[in-house]
């Protein structure tokens, strides 16, 4: 699992589009001279980013309340961002965990991926037929991270005129080489000619021994469903998330809640989460972060309102979830999720760690929601009741299974396809709890954020809704200065 010094390297050498906050502005240098297949291969280790998005899209989504102090121990720019990243104000701190820090590591993503297809392009370009699918899939991903949180969400009716991202797909020649934003309808164009261009091109058998760490073909359409699914389009979201599963039953390859993870201890259950050897894994990068030993103890995040509310709040299946809250009060609240580790001296302080981009548990219940958002309840239904079995207590499919009756019931709605939507994302809210996937069903369905005082969440003290333009990220200073529009605020 362990590629920190290859990376590190590849960083070293790798032809980037800038420095530190500068992607769009700054001539690279210290260009790789590739001259073989290999080296192509090991160039694109460095094509994901190595930035960590949760820092600030946890605190953002309605996954967090203010749990009413400060940990003393709380390092001030990481509680910085989880503050302002809470109160939606624009983040001022560049360092890792940041908005701009996580924009910057996708255009070095880009401006990597750009260098691997400058060299798959060549004459001999039939040898690079796999490299140049993983590289279009790694550009297309980063864009569509970046187009997700600095603009608007896909809408078919505005996104033709809504501002978009810098789509790049040409390695940069100049120091002042000039970017347009586009629209959001461009960008998710350029996003779907990658994507599909390049995943049919993947051969997993260039990864060796480290395919999790790669776009392979079920990572590829593991990104495809999720991209179908901002993009509305549920039938294909379908397709490509049945092409991750293949043959398989779902729920042997999800999180095991009921009869594995309860067994473990809190450390094995850190190391477990982010391994490789974990079947719902499907993709995991590293990323240099604060966040995986202090994520528990920021003053906004999983307190006692949402483990009295949604946690342990009665549910859909009337039975009780199997995951296990740790922390010995409401402050460091916490599910066991990650592990950290030094690079260099430990002087240094400077700690990495592994995210899993995509999961099975996450195609699993975005393929539920889009068999109910086109009325087929049945395949949602046995979806959905694949997850319960892993998830819930003491689990007894007659007990707890999910029926139409029970949805529309529990969420007070008519129709029931709608019900089976709202109770797919339920499941995968409690999943990915302290895992900033929350924030981004937040921003792709509308929903409006409401903040609570302590347990109480009756009465919301404060919102932030839908059409509120704080709602999507302010652009990095520098893009602006160099003729990028802000976003509005």
């Amino acid at each position: 699992m362990k590629k920190t010094l290859k990376y590190l390297l590849l960083l070293s050498i790798t032809t980037y589009a800038a420095g530190c906050n500068k992607q769009l502005s700054k001539l690279p240098d210290n260009r790789t001279v590739v001259t073989n297949v290999d080296q192509v291969t090991q160039l694109l280790t460095a094509a994901y980013p190595h930035g960590n998005y949760i820092p600030f899209t946890e605190p953002m989504s309605d996954n967090a309340e203010d749990k009413g102090t400060a940990p003393a121990s709380a390092d001030p720019e990481s509680y910085q961002i989880n503050s302002q990243s809470y109160r939606f104000q624009d983040v001022t701190t560049l360092r890792y965990d940041s908005p701009i820090a996580y924009w910057d590591s996708c255009y070095r993503a880009i401006a990597t991926a750009n260098q691997a297809l400058s060299y798959c392009n060549g004459p001999d370009s039939a040898q690079y037929s796999a490299q140049k699918g993983e590289a279009l899939v790694c550009r297309a991903y980063a864009h569509f991270m970046l187009v997700c949180l600095f603009a608007k969400p896909y809408d078919p009716t505005t996104s033709a005129s809504d501002p978009g991202i810098p789509y790049v797909t040409t390695p940069q020649s100049t120091v002042f080489e000039k970017y347009q934003r586009g629209t959001v309808a461009s960008v998710y164009a350029a996003i779907e000619s990658d994507l599909t261009r390049g995943l049919p091109l993947i051969q997993d058998k260039i990864y060796g021994t480290t395919p999790k760490f790669h776009f392979t073909q079920q990572a590829a359409h593991a990104f495809a469903t999720r991209f179908y699914m901002f993009k509305q389009d549920y039938a294909k979201a379908i397709t490509h998330a049945s092409a991750v599963f293949g043959s398989a039953n779902p729920a042997t390859l999800i999180r095991d809640e009921v009869t594995l993870y309860g067994t473990l201890q809190y450390a094995q259950l850190t190391l477990y989460n982010v391994s490789s050897s974990n079947p719902s894994n499907i993709l995991l990068q590293e990323a240099q972060s604060a966040y995986f030993d202090h994520y528990y103890e920021y003053r906004y995040g999983y307190g006692q309102g949402l483990n009295t509310n949604f946690i342990n709040a009665r549910n859909v299946t009337n039975g009780s979830l199997a995951m296990i809250t740790y922390g010995a009060t409401p402050q460091v609240f916490n599910f066991p999720k990650w592990d950290s580790y030094y690079i260099g001296p430990t002087t240094n302080n400077i700690k990495y760690g592994y995210i899993p981009l995509f999961t099975m548990d996450e195609v699993l219940l975005m393929r539920a929601e889009a068999y109910a958002w086109q009325n087929n309840n049945t395949a949602a239904l046995a979806d959905l009741n694949a997850w319960v079995s892993k998830n819930i207590k003491s689990y007894n499919p007659a007990t707890h299974n999910v029926t139409e009756a029970k949805a529309t019931s529990f969420y007070g709605v008519a129709a029931a396809n709608i019900a089976l939507v709202l109770t797919a994302l339920d499941f995968k809210r409690a999943t990915f709890m302290q895992e900033g996937l929350r924030w981004f069903d937040n921003i792709r369905l509308g929903f409006d954020i409401y903040r609570y005082s302590g347990s109480d969440f009756s009465v919301p003290i404060d919102s932030v809704l839908y059409t509120d333009k704080r709602r999507v990220l302010q652009l990095p200073a520098e893009a602006i200065a160099d003729g990028l529009a802000p976003n509005p605020r």
